[in-house]
């Protein structure tokens, strides 16, 4: 598998957070499993098929997942996708979050959204037109919070309303979402640094290392070390 993530520029910081290309590169068909990351992925399928229970179409969304993915590409599949924070995927008008968790939807070729991940071209100039009057909502603080209290000082919600907005909007408690934050962060972290796993778990929030390889085992399946040996961005 070759995976990689373009740069992206300052203007979409808060509203994405990746944009990734991916080829199958191998022969028949080649199974692979995506770890939950709290975002939407909006995926164009250059070529090849995937699978995610049933065969899936050029273009699709996924949505917040709590586990895995099973996923099966033909070798000559190629992909480009765009990581969306969910409050960026309303912003464009994409539907409420608990509509499709941890399932996908199809995209029509006539919707606004299939705009943003051309057949062909960077996707990144469309993606910044996109947002340009967008301004990030207080919610985007659950970005850089640690706690559900960090999360009601920054937006000004009262524990209840924001209860409500995360079930309405994200399909999910607000404690569920940051542990998904998290995870993210340290399975960013162990891919890309060399450093023992414990101060990984240290500089993502776990309490120790022990409590960072219960998550893996948990919303990826597989422990901290074998994720730093094989994984290559959510896929692992």
């Amino acid at each position: 598998m070759d995976y990689a993530e373009l740069p992206l520029p300052p203007e979409l910081d808060g509203f994405v957070a990746a944009v990734w290309t991916m080829s199958a590169g191998g022969d028949g068909w080649i199974e692979h499993e995506a770890a939950p990351d709290g975002c939407i992925e909006l995926i164009r399928r250059h070529s090849g098929r995937s699978v995610w229970r049933e065969a899936q179409p050029p273009l699709f969304v996924t949505g917040l997942a709590q586990t895995t993915a099973k996923l099966a590409f033909s070798g000559d599949a190629r992909f480009t996708a765009i990581k969306l924070w969910p409050w960026a995927w309303h912003a464009l008008g994409g539907a409420l979050c608990p509509g499709f968790a941890d399932g996908w939807r199809a995209i029509a070729a006539t919707d606004p959204l299939a705009a943003l991940l051309p057949e062909s071209g960077d996707p990144l100039p469309a993606l910044v037109r996109a947002f340009a009057s967008i301004s990030l909502p207080p919610i985007a603080a659950v970005r850089t919070a640690a706690t559900v209290e960090e999360i009601t000082r920054a937006t000004g919600l009262p524990h209840r309303s924001l209860q409500r907005l995360f079930a309405r909007d994200f399909g999910m408690p607000p404690r569920s979402y940051l542990r998904l934050l998290r995870f993210r962060d340290a399975l960013i972290e162990v891919q890309s640094s060399p450093e023992p796993l414990a101060d990984a778990a240290a500089a993502t929030g776990y309490a120790d290392q022990a409590h960072m390889a219960r998550d893996f085992r948990t919303l990826a399946g597989l422990p901290p070390r074998e994720a730093r040996a094989r994984a290559k961005g959510p896929f692992v």
